[in-house]
């Protein structure tokens, strides 16, 4: 019985022995990307260690900016930034929006820096389009993902990056879309009150609570394989939230090791929970559409599903009748 298992022990050890010096010999030492092959020398180097690996991202925003506007924030670092979701063929929503409430001279003393965020469209002459209006108006960016419904996550992660490392001494930052009606009025003084301490880790909006739906029929379908769990964390509707700068940052570097969804305003959700940042339930916030009256739209914040010619209508009415009482 004994040599039974001393014979065992030895075919053990030989395997094992065996394995290891075929790994050694046919192993490739190919770095991380799997392009060039590393040295020893080189991965002392680098100090690449356990700790290295596991912190690598597992949803790296490894895209290039196409068209930029780095210097936007130099000569005066803006109170407000405002990052609007876009589409390419949307020119007429943009051009409304920068002749209303987003024009950034609105305020005397208080600078606003507005821009819109796209992807890169699968049509040149749209993407050549693009580029001509914002060498126009200089509020355009644009980083080399496919623009589309299911990237609006990456969309607003460009947002995110780019406050970070052309921006971070702004005080609040709003993020919208091309159809949302703003009452920059309420939001300014109302609401962010620029006499006052700038918060820190700030965020809000109209808040929702819910859990993931499972009809592949929705448009906010979400498979159980990409979400198991029941219910979502508090998150803020994404037609427009408004968070203090630092949280930019904060988001879009909780993002790189945090699985992506597409949908924006629940990953967006996700990461403040990792973060221990609890949003804000703000009633001035609308996530839908309302009739307009004058004495209404002056108690909100933003309003839904507004086209350009309302947005024109609704902003030429409230200015020109700030005398009027409700």
């Amino acid at each position: 019985m004994a040599s039974k298992v001393s014979c065992l022990y030895v075919l053990t050890v030989v395997c094992w022995a065996s394995a290891l010096w075929y790994l050694s010999i046919t192993r490739p030492t190919s770095s991380y990307t799997g392009h060039r092959q590393l040295s020893s020398i080189s991965i002392a180097r680098k100090n690449v260690s356990f700790g290295n690996i596991r912190t690598r991202p597992i949803n790296p925003h490894s895209f290039d900016f196409l068209i930029n506007e780095p210097n936007k924030c130099e000569k005066n670092v803006p109170f407000l930034v405002i990052l609007i979701s876009t589409t390419h063929k949307e020119f007429d929503a943009r051009q409304a929006i920068r002749e209303t409430w987003g024009d950034e001279n609105n305020f005397k003393g208080i600078k606003i820096a507005t821009l819109f965020l796209l992807g890169k469209n699968a049509d040149p002459v749209l993407n050549q389009m693009v580029e001509q209006e914002s060498q126009i108006f200089h509020d355009i960016i644009v980083e080399d993902f496919i623009d589309s419904y299911h990237n609006l996550t990456l969309k607003t992660l460009m947002g995110m990056r780019w406050v970070a490392t052309f921006c971070s001494k702004a005080k609040y930052v709003m993020k919208t879309d091309s159809d949302i009606f703003v009452n920059m009025d309420n939001l300014i003084y109302k609401l962010l009150k620029p006499n006052t301490k700038p918060r820190r880790r700030y965020f809000t909006g109209y808040v929702i609570n819910g859990g993931p739906i499972r009809d592949v029929r929705s448009k906010w379908y979400m498979p159980r394989d990409l979400y198991p769990d029941s219910n979502y964390p508090p998150f803020c509707s994404g037609t427009g939230y408004i968070f203090s700068a630092d949280v930019a940052e904060l988001i879009y570097k909780t993002s790189l090791h945090t699985r992506l969804l597409h949908l924006e305003d629940v990953y967006v959700g996700l990461c403040l929970r990792k973060l221990g940042i609890h949003p804000f339930q703000n009633s001035g916030f609308n996530h839908w559409k309302m009739a307009y009256s004058l004495c209404r739209y002056r108690r909100v914040i933003t309003v839904h599903q507004i086209t350009p010619e309302e947005m024109h209508r609704i902003w030429n009415d409230m200015s020109s009748k700030k005398h009027l009482r409700c």
